[in-house]
Order: C-alpha cells, then structure tokens, then sequence
C-alpha cells in the first residue's frame, strides 16, 4: 500500500471519515468507565477537599493532552512549514482548537481542586499555573494568527514559528514544580519510581487519559475534514475567479 498518496488532503479525505467512529465509540465507552472506577470505586479523601479530589483524574489526564497536542502540533506545523506540506499544515489548524480545549478544562478544574487545597482558585505566583496559562495563550495566539491573515499559505508559515517557538513553554510547565517552589504538587506518576496512588486511582486515571486521547484523535480527524472541505472550496473559487 502506498502511503504517500494520503498526503493529499483530497485522499485523506474520506479516510479521516472512516477512521473517525473508530476513535469516537472506544473514546465514548472509556469515559463512561473511567469516570465510574475514579467517582465511584475510588475512595474520598480525608480533611477538606473529601469527594472534590476526585477532579484530579480529569485534571491530569487534560493537562497532560494540552501539553502533548501542544507538541504534536508544532510537529505537524514545522513540516508543513519546510516541505511545504498542505495536509500537515492542515492537521496543525485542526489540532490547536482541541489542544487549547483540554487547557482550558485543566486551569479550570486546577481552579476547582485549588480552592479546598491552598485555600485559594489562583496563585498567580504558582510557576506551574502561569506556564499553563501561557500554555492557553499560545494556542489563542496560534489561532488567532492563522484566523487574521487571508493568504492561507503565509498564516500557515506564520502559525508554525509560533507553535515552533511556544514549544519551549511545554518543558517548563513540566519541570516548573522542581525548578521553583511552587504551591503545586509534584509528579504523583513518574516511570523511575512506584506510583503513589491506589490500583483504582492509578486505572482510572490510565483510563480517562486514553479516553482523552483516543477523543482527541477523533474530533481532530472531524476538524480536519473540516478544514479540507473548506479550504479546497476556497481554492475552487479562486480558481474560479482567476479563470473569469
């Protein structure tokens, strides 16, 4: 099988469309079951924050997308900056609105998990919350560039030096609770050394993330196919234009 051919953003098309249910009904089912096994198989904890602990299953499993499509972005985007490649460009705008969602879910719920933890929603000294929330901005920006300039071609360009050099905040906000003292907690699982949370917490927290993630690849596949359609009419109509 010849795999260069869905590099076309025509081929990949109605690909993107096939693959979609497969991501979607799997992302559904682990939700369901992840949500079950962390609220309800997972036991509250003691003092204040008892049964609100259990947003950090949702918490970690976006913060860890938002890092992670943050990266894959600005992969997609550096290649279809130097070699040109439409589709790439393509799955760079597709993935941005996701990656910024799942920020967003993870500075609100980091909010929520806050408040009964430092007894505050914010602490704008806190270098983990501040390198997440630029995190946001880096995507808002990355959108927002690529929105405000007509030429399709230069808004891919220019989208990609800021996903390029955004990257850099992705190991900060990692390595931000080691770096500086933070109210933040550190790295609760780390592969060097044993889990600190329970079988249930650990599985449910295994189980949101893949659901996130399998999510992930579903909705950016639909936004894709999106952007194909929308961009190959656009492409018509100039062409159109042009030929008159």
């Amino acid at each position: 099988m010849n795999l260069y051919k869905y590099a076309s953003p025509a081929v990949f098309y109605p690909l993107a469309g096939k693959l979609i249910p497969w991501f979607a009904v799997p992302a559904a089912i682990l939700f369901a079951v992840g949500l079950y096994v962390g609220f309800f198989l997972t036991p509250a904890l003691a003092g204040e924050q008892k049964q609100i602990y259990h947003i950090i299953f949702i918490h970690v499993a976006a913060a860890w997308m938002g890092m992670f499509l943050y990266v894959l972005m600005a992969i997609y985007a550096g290649i279809g900056w130097a070699f040109n490649a439409r589709l790439a460009s393509m799955m760079a705008s597709s993935i941005a609105v996701t990656g910024a969602l799942f920020t967003l879910i993870s500075l609100v719920t980091g909010s929520l998990w806050g408040k009964p933890t430092w007894g505050t929603w914010w602490a704008w000294q806190d270098a983990r919350l501040m390198s997440t929330l630029i995190l946001m901005f880096l995507y808002i920006g990355f959108i927002s560039l690529q929105s405000a300039i007509d030429n399709q071609r230069r808004a891919d360009r220019a989208g990609a030096v800021v996903a390029l050099v955004g990257v850099i905040n992705v190991p900060i906000i990692y390595y931000s609770v080691q770096w500086w003292s933070t109210l933040h907690q550190g790295a609760t699982i780390k592969f060097t050394e044993k889990p600190k949370m329970t079988g249930a917490q650990l599985s449910a927290m295994a189980i949101i993330t893949a659901a996130c993630w399998l999510y992930s690849i579903a909705v950016v596949l639909m936004r894709l196919r999106c952007e194909i359609a929308e961009r190959e009419q656009t492409a018509a109509m100039i062409g159109e234009g042009a030929a008159q």
